[in-house]
């Protein structure tokens, strides 16, 4: 069995703000599997870590460049929040969403090798990055992006750095603004229900029936009726049909009036999403938690030895 340290359990802690006892049991259970353990929680404490999960700590800035209908959208990512409010890192990252707007580069290579000078660095976007790093002190990476070709019209909202998005939309341009804020503090996962990728429909009808598995076994434990086979299947697939409207667009609440569905709001004002692009920092990346203690330790052992 893998061992479970204090780390893991301080990282599952901060992705689930579960308490610290029931994230040690959900690793232990997992076998140290971070993923599986995430989800042993959301069957047992609900959707509180669901919610918590998709926070994220890794550090980097989303920049965005719209000109004459094309667009583009990057995230740039660094070392500590520290470096993302550096002048020279800003202005790289604005830069290079220019840059895959102007030429359209076929992925983070073919972007790094185009023409680029800043702060006495270049003549490459990539010699520019090199020379920012050596003189910060600090890594710095062309993580993702995407370009827009201009087959709609576009608007972006960045929320600070960290949060970055880009509706393609055709109609009022103040409500696809309105609909693209709406995004970054909702965050959903596709514009209708039927768009939710599969694998996400078949982890929540996963965790849906693990849950309802659960409850079926502490009221038998507890000498209480346990619920039909048939009502535990209509119970699941509304588990998942709830899912499914919280997280496609056209279904969520307006942000600026809950009283009606996005997909009502632009009705009424006869404006069209086609499509959008949403970046957080840092998601998806696996950030290292450090055991200070053990690192404490570490270097007293080692200085020990060289004494």
């Amino acid at each position: 069995m893998a061992a479970i340290t204090a780390s893991m359990v301080a990282e599952l802690r901060g992705k689930t703000d579960a308490p610290m006892m029931e994230c040690k049991k959900a690793l232990t259970e997992a076998e140290g599997d971070m993923a599986k353990a995430e989800e042993i929680l959301r069957v047992k404490l609900g959707s509180k870590a669901g919610k918590a999960a998709a926070r994220v700590t890794a550090e980097g800035v989303v920049a965005s460049s719209i000109a004459n209908g094309v667009g583009a959208l990057i995230e740039v990512n660094c070392e500590t929040d520290f470096v993302t409010k550096n002048d020279s890192f800003l202005a790289l990252a604005s830069a290079a969403a220019a840059l895959v707007a102007q030429h359209n580069p076929v992925d983070v290579a073919a972007l790094s090798a185009l023409t680029y000078e800043q702060d006495g660095f270049g003549p490459t976007l990539e010699d520019v990055r090199k020379g920012l790093i050596g003189k910060i002190g600090e890594n710095m990476t062309f993580r993702r992006f995407k370009r827009f070709d201009g087959s709609a019209k576009l608007a972006s909202y960045l929320h600070g750095t960290r949060i970055g998005v880009v509706v393609e939309f055709d109609g009022d341009e103040s409500a696809a603004k309105d609909v693209a804020m709406h995004v970054a503090a909702m965050k959903p996962v596709s514009l209708s229900a039927d768009q939710v990728p599969a694998e996400l429909v078949e982890r929540e009808r996963s965790v849906a029936a693990a849950k309802a598995a659960e409850d079926a076994a502490v009221a038998t434990a507890a000498g209480k009726p346990v619920q039909s086979p048939e009502i535990v299947a209509k119970r699941i697939e509304g588990g998942v049909q709830k899912y499914l409207k919280e997280v496609s667009l056209f279904n969520q609440p307006f942000v600026k009036n809950d009283k009606q569905t996005v997909e009502q709001m632009l009705k009424s004002i006869n404006t069209t999403v086609k499509g959008f692009t949403l970046y957080v920092v840092g998601e998806g990346i696996e950030k290292k938690v450090d055991d200070f203690a053990a690192e404490v330790a570490a270097q007293v052992a080692a200085a020990k030895q060289s004494a």
